[in-house]
């Protein structure tokens, strides 16, 4: 029997069909009567009391990724009924013996392990969504889906998901406890109505979508036979029906904090000091106004981060790099301030001495509002507190379509910034999106004033055999989101690719390969008003495959051409030796107005095995060397590996290698090595140890006019004065150590120390200086009333 197909074996389980129905998500059987029970639960991983016989019963899974279309080869049931005051969900996920990943890990750390996604569209929009995903154990991962942007993939075919990923910054307050058995696993899971915002209706229908990740084939599984050519993935959900009587009750959420900090430093004697910080208190309060309104405070907030960002390599000095949000009173609700260019980003609020919020949705129409006041060391001119106002709202559109309106101020005493602008995401015939936007800021420095347009342009078709792309992004020189970010200004940057994926008959050892052809261009704005040919032009082959069981593999050859950037260069000088006296004289292409480069690209991930996965990405040929404008040879390489060796115990690898040499003598312009390490114990589900280990090592040589005079390089500085492109060596080590105990969300005690070294040759580890270091402790409580 236990050669039979797991699909096969669980239907063949004996059971009683249960009181509430079963929905076939095959059959189309989409819209579920929700049962409303008077009864409570105490979850323990069994769906062996008598409540769960009266629930309604779903199956008939189908294979989303990587194909679809298809039934899935393991069979998934999904019980559900709702109380008063919470919904339930029981799940049975068949497999066979010994196939199923499970480990204890730290909240939203899953995506190694077998587990199962609960989409709940509380506003039956099929435009947003809360997300719940629980491992075999019962290990939680929630956030958001909000489908602002296309599903579309512009740079390759055969990694196109086919749906806007989950935003898990948010974190949600709920129950879940799971097992593994015999024949796979299984899961229990409380969701309080306390946590959800919905609708202001007596009674109403809930979007649902069910998605199973089956790690030991790589596939991944959707209740309802949702299909890759769809412009929305949330529009494919089925739906509970007839929801009534909800209970949510008083929210309010009391969450105060205390944070204590010894940061050392070097004091003017030689002898190393610390400066006691705190304790500084501080608190966030959370009010559910309506059910689908929430109004967040805060005071004196604590910022502090538990683990440093991961270091980004930069690969174009004209573009600022981009971190993401992790401070939790910016997360909850961050899914409202989306919105194109990153007009919103909360990070350029530093530190806020208080901050209000309001988010929610009603009468069709998603509303967020933040005000900050921010302290008032990050003032321009120091004499007060900037305050921060950001709007955003988008209001629904037909089926699928959406309208959005954001307006963001930056008010510091005579310096202001303001950025209004609308935007659209219009969906035709379930394939074609067509996504607009348009914003202009206003800028005031003192008595200068500036004015400058943001506009942009998406058509994406979403399709299972072939996808389109066509975009144009414009944003001009004087542009300016003191509340949002702007990798770079004057530019204009027009994309368009198209993608074919090739679907193997099941089984296949290669399952899916595609082919994308993507052509792009950039240039500066005022050019581009001006008539005038993109500056940069690039023309990218790659090619993709999914391979049985997980792997998967691509490859690409990159074909780009570069034109010489005459404000990158601005203050560049060469320095002429003329024999008896040296000359200064303004830097140019010099007979070299474009570069011609050639790369080559290849990428392999290894499946998710139950102690071991990984990856290796590289990209290497002739490329442009910026910091001499001359095509240099370039290595990039990152390779990320994971090992498990126990169910408590995980090991993260990860090593980031970035060099440029001299295409016309080999000799090195830069290199840069970044080994990181993160090793973390996980005693419970709520307690863990983590050490993370980083090491920096970065070398750059004397930059000079090279291929032509050969002459030093020189930065003419902000007094007039000039000085050398010099080489410089940094070798860094930090280690950060983190005991953290975390039973719910918003209940947290962290102590940590950090530490910063720096030697004078790399990786000797025998003159290690030390530079700063730090040692803190966190404490919070959320009191849900």
């Amino acid at each position: 029997m236990l050669a039979l197909p797991f699909a096969v074996l669980a239907l063949l389980l004996p059971s009683d069909p249960p009181l509430g129905g079963v929905f076939n998500g095959r059959a189309g059987q989409l819209d579920v009567p929700l049962p409303r029970l008077e009864q409570t639960l105490t979850l323990d991983g069994f769906l062996t009391e008598p409540v769960w016989g009266q629930a309604a019963l779903l199956t008939g899974f189908s294979q989303f990724q990587p194909a679809d279309r298809r039934p899935s080869a393991d069979s998934t049931e999904v019980l559900v009924w709702y109380s008063p005051t919470a919904i339930h969900f029981g799940v049975r996920a068949f497999a066979p013996t010994g196939a199923t990943n499970a480990r204890l890990s730290d909240r939203d750390k899953i995506s190694a392990d077998d587990y199962v996604e609960i989409i709940l569209s509380t506003f039956n929009d099929g435009r947003q969504a809360f997300v719940f995903g629980v491992n075999a154990l019962g290990v939680q991962a929630d956030g958001t889906l909000n489908e602002v942007t296309s599903t579309a993939s512009s740079s390759s075919s055969a990694t196109n998901t086919g749906r806007t990923s989950a935003d898990l910054s948010a974190n949600f307050v709920y129950e879940s406890k799971g097992r593994v058995t015999e024949l796979g696993y299984e899961v229990e899971v409380r969701i309080p109505f306390k946590s959800l915002r919905y609708q202001p209706r007596e009674v109403q229908d809930w979007g649902l979508q069910l998605v199973r990740r089956v790690q030991h084939r790589g596939h991944e599984d959707t209740w309802t036979p949702a299909r890759r050519d769809g412009a929305s993935f949330l529009a494919q959900s089925g739906r509970l029906t007839g929801l009534r009587g909800l209970r949510r009750g008083l929210v309010v959420d009391l969450n105060p904090s205390v944070v204590g900090f010894e940061n050392g430093a070097r004091k003017a004697d030689g002898s190393w000091g610390y400066s006691p910080q705190g304790p500084e208190y501080g608190g966030t309060v959370r009010w559910g106004v309506t059910n689908n309104l929430s109004l967040n405070g805060t005071v004196n907030p604590d910022f502090s981060q538990v683990e440093a960002d991961v270091v980004a390599f930069q690969y174009d000095p004209r573009q600022a790099l981009f971190y993401p949000e992790r401070r939790p009173f910016f997360l909850e609700g961050i899914e409202n301030f989306a919105v194109g260019n990153n007009l919103v980003y909360s990070r350029r609020i530093v530190q806020p001495d208080v901050a209000v919020k309001l988010t929610g949705k009603s009468f069709g129409t998603n509303l967020a509002i933040l005000s900050a006041l921010d302290d008032r060391s990050t003032s321009i001119g120091g004499t007060g507190n900037p305050l921060f106002n950001i709007v955003r709202g988008t209001r629904d559109l037909g089926r699928q379509s959406r309208l959005g309106f954001t307006y963001t101020d930056r008010l510091d005493g005579e310096h202001s910034n303001r950025v209004a602008g609308l935007d659209a995401r219009l969906i035709a015939r379930k394939v074609w999106a067509l996504s607009l936007q348009g914003a202009m800021s206003h800028t005031r420095a003192d008595t200068n004033a500036t004015t400058a347009p943001l506009w942009a342009a998406t058509l994406d078709r979403q399709g299972r055999g072939y996808t389109f792309s066509a975009r144009i992004n414009a944003i001009g020189e004087d542009f300016d989101a003191q509340a949002g970010f702007i990798s770079r200004r004057n530019v204009v940057d027009y994309v368009v690719s198209n993608n074919w994926t090739f679907f193997r008959p099941a089984g296949s050892r290669i399952e899916t390969w595609g082919l994308t052809v993507r052509g792009q261009g950039t240039g500066p704005y005022d050019a581009f008003v001006r008539g005038r040919a993109s500056q940069d032009r690039k023309l990218h082959l790659t090619t993709n495959a999914a391979l049985r069981g997980g792997w998967r593999v691509s490859g690409g050859v990159y074909f780009e051409n570069f034109g010489f950037d005459p404000a990158l260069y601005s203050d560049y000088y060469v320095e002429r030796d003329l024999g008896a006296v040296k000359d200064t004289v303004k830097f140019t292409a010099a007979g070299d107005p474009r570069l011609h480069n050639v790369d080559l690209t290849m990428r392999v991930a290894t499946p998710e095995w139950g102690k071991f996965s990984g990856d290796f990405f590289y990209i290497g040929g002739k490329d442009e060397n910026f910091d001499e404008w001359q095509s240099g040879l370039v290595h990039i390489v990152t390779v990320n590996a994971r090992w498990r060796p126990t169910d408590q115990i995980r090991v993260e690898g990860q090593y980031q290698h970035q060099e440029f040499n001299r295409w016309t003598d080999g000799s090195t312009v830069s290199i840069r090595k970044v080994p990181r390490l993160k090793v973390e114990y996980q005693a419970t589900r709520t307690i863990f140890f983590r050490m993370v280990g980083q090491y920096d090592t970065q070398e750059k040589l004397d930059r000079r006019d090279d291929g032509r005079t050969n002459d030093p390089l020189l930065l003419r500085t902000a007094s007039g004065s000039y000085t050398r492109l010099s080489g410089f060596k940094r070798n860094r080590v930090r280690a950060d150590w983190l005991f953290s105990y975390q039973p719910t969300p918003g209940t947290v005690f962290f102590l940590g120390y950090g530490s910063s070294l720096d030697e004078p040759e790399p990786l000797k580890f025998n003159r290690l200086t030390r530079v700063q270091d730090g040692l803190f402790m966190k404490w919070s409580y959320l009191f849900r009333l």
